[in-house]
């Protein structure tokens, strides 16, 4: 294991779109979403970790999910987790733990990655970060991991490359925010678009000076506590100060503004698994294309579905197709699929 290597597992987020399985107190990163055995942070973290040393990955996380985490992850110390005392997306929450991963060693090299994504060839993930290590170590770049686009998805970011460049590892042209269909379309026909899978590998050395350069205020108020991280003081300077931090991806706080900004195509399937959806791609099938996760089920003219119950419940489906069944705690859903981007707003409405 290479003691320059570091990741930080992002691990803040709600993920509303897999109510009533995923809630603000239980979030679907903390879930068996695929009915492996494993949540899906349990899943991300040994996949780092076959290329990382444990004590190197960190997660980023809201302070209400600190004994969650510690929890599902006996192996990791309290001092490798990052808490956010407030939301303030993704730039803010990046920029504070690579001043800490810098503070305990200079000369790192991390990966960022989101705790809730699915990645089947963990092999050839592996081998796709060693490359991204090896070319962030040579030279002072900011790097992403792009997927190759299979449709043309209208929920994911794009990330246009230089048509001309042969290499593995692309320059990239411009990042292009979540398009329409026939936009999509285009971007497929043309080849050289890759969906932004959100996975971001750089120095520590790189990261830092693209914040100091684009996001000096920024900067500046996260090193005004640099002597007090990585110890008893950080906490208190972190919950004074970091609500008042600017609310900004990390995309749009330096990577579309950098120039040194490249991505590799990587060759492992991947999905985001945003949507129940999207979950339904990658589990197991019937003969009439149903998915079922954790029930008991009698199925008739029924296709298409995903079904999901606790404690191995029966559930009898007559006559559906294409819809989400969920039957959590005291909620049942019964939705459209083709309507499963609205249910983060039923969620917002039950609020």
């Amino acid at each position: 294991m290479n003691k320059k290597y570091y990741a930080i597992i992002m691990a803040g987020g709600v993920g509303s779109r897999f109510w009533p399985v995923s809630t603000t107190d239980f979030p679907k990163q903390f879930h068996d979403m695929l009915g492996t055995g494993d949540t899906l942070i349990q899943k991300t973290f040994t996949r780092l970790s076959q290329i990382i040393p444990k004590e190197n990955i960190l997660i980023l996380t809201n302070e209400v999910y600190n004994d969650i985490v510690l929890k599902q992850l006996p192996m990791v110390k309290q001092e490798q987790i990052i808490l956010e005392p407030a939301m303030r997306n993704t730039a803010p929450c990046i920029l504070y733990a690579s001043l800490k991963i810098k503070k305990q060693n200079p000369d790192a090299v991390m990966v960022v990655a989101p705790s809730d994504h699915w990645i089947e060839d963990e092999v050839q993930f592996c081998a796709n970060l060693q490359h991204a290590f090896d070319f962030c170590e040579r030279e002072d770049n900011l790097m992403t991991l792009g997927i190759l686009p299979t449709f043309p998805n209208t929920g994911y970011g794009y990330i246009e490359f230089d048509k001309l460049d042969s290499r593995p590892v692309k320059k990239v042209k411009q990042f292009r925010e979540k398009p329409d269909y026939a936009t999509a379309r285009k971007f497929i026909q043309s080849r050289n678009f890759l969906w932004n899978a959100g996975i971001f590998v750089w120095s520590v050395k790189s990261v830092l000076n693209a914040f100091q350069e684009f996001q000096p205020v920024m900067f500046d108020h996260f090193m005004k506590g640099y002597d007090d991280y990585n110890t008893s003081k950080e906490s208190d300077f972190i919950k004074e100060n970091y609500p008042l931090a600017e609310n900004i991806s990390v995309d749009y706080a330096i990577l579309e503004k950098a120039q040194n900004v490249f991505v590799l195509p990587a060759t492992f399937d991947w999905n985001d698994l945003g949507t129940w959806g999207s979950l339904h791609e990658k589990l197991d099938k019937d003969e009439n294309n149903n998915a079922v996760v954790n029930a008991r089920v009698l199925l008739e003219n029924a296709s298409n579905n995903i079904i999901r119950a606790e404690g191995k419940k029966l559930v009898v489906i007559d006559g559906l197709d294409d819809y989400i069944i969920v039957d959590k705690d005291d909620t049942l859903l019964i939705y459209p699929k083709s309507k499963e981007q609205e249910i983060k707003t039923i969620v917002s409405k039950l609020k």
